[in-house]
């Protein structure tokens, strides 16, 4: 039988979210052929290719081990390995016995659940001090759904927003926790 496919994430520089993986969250390459009459191999599968954002980190699911990070245009990384294709029963055919009745069956492919995260890089940050508006326009101007309050300090960590101007235009807005003066 021929060799199963293996399943590749490539960093594509277009792509800005990890949406894609949000609703495939099985992802499958093919099996390969099995092997025919006469002693005829089986095709191997192709490969499965994923596209992915750069900044793109894999780990296993529990993030006990990294599995790697793409950071450049076309660069791949194999998630899971396909498995190695069986032998028939030609393989076995000696001069004593030229027709066995028994082959080795192949192995089965890496079956993975993984932890994907994205180094958001934002295009434009905004940055004020406390109480000044800017989750309220990230709210207004995005998707976000920052914490807005009246009292200083709401916002604690970076809240993050697409902004889409047109169909092929977006970009990423972030909002930055108020400055203090001298907290460097």
């Amino acid at each position: 039988g021929g060799r199963g496919g293996s399943v590749i994430f490539v960093g594509e520089e277009g792509k800005q979210n990890l949406i894609d993986l949000r609703y495939q969250r099985h992802i499958r390459a093919k099996a390969g052929e099995n092997g025919m009459s006469k002693g005829m191999h089986g095709a191997k599968a192709d490969h499965r290719y994923i596209k992915v954002p750069l900044g793109t980190i894999v780990y296993s699911e529990d993030k006990s081990f990294f599995l790697g990070e793409i950071i450049s245009h076309g660069q791949e990384l194999v998630v899971a390995v396909g498995g190695k294709g069986g032998r028939g029963n030609i393989a076995f055919a000696t001069s004593k016995n030229p027709a066995p009745n028994y082959a080795e069956n192949g192995d089965p492919g890496e079956n993975r659940k993984l932890h994907v995260e994205l180094k958001v890089l934002a295009d434009v940050g905004l940055v004020g001090y406390p109480s000044v508006g800017k989750s309220t326009l990230i709210s207004v101007v995005s998707k976000a759904r920052p914490k807005i309050a009246a009292y200083p300090f709401t916002t604690l960590q970076p809240n993050l927003g697409m902004v889409y101007i047109n169909e092929d235009q977006s970009f990423v807005l972030a909002d930055l926790p108020g400055l203090i003066e001298d907290a460097h």
